[in-house]
């Protein structure tokens, strides 16, 4: 089975991630969600098992059906592939409510 991977922090997973993911699955395609291993820090509060945690908690409902996993992925500097790899990199056009949500900005309202 084929998975529509997602590469990020997720510091924290909000509404604008979960509408990224509601995409693939509403198509039939599982979600990978894969947590980058970055030190924490201001912009990082959460460890990577914590961030999933969270994730698997949050999104229980599709983790149980089958639709999506989380893991964690050591930090990487850049995504690549060769010629015909059999896979696509491609971005997702959210509207424009969506793009206004900011990881930053519910830190800050976190206190964070």
């Amino acid at each position: 089975m084929k998975y529509a991977m997602f590469i990020g922090r997720y510091q924290p997973l909000h509404d604008g991630h979960i509408w990224l993911f509601e995409q693939k699955i509403n198509e039939g395609i599982p979600v990978l969600i894969c947590v980058r291993d970055v030190p924490t820090d201001e912009k990082n509060p959460w460890t990577a098992e914590q961030v999933v945690e969270n994730i698997n908690s949050r999104l229980k409902e599709w983790v149980d059906a089958g639709h999506l996993k989380a893991m964690v992925l050591p930090d990487i500097e850049g995504v690549y592939y060769g010629r015909d790899v059999g896979y696509k990199v491609e971005q997702l056009q959210a509207p424009s409510e969506i793009q206004q949500i900011s990881a930053t900005k519910i830190r800050k309202e976190m206190g964070l």
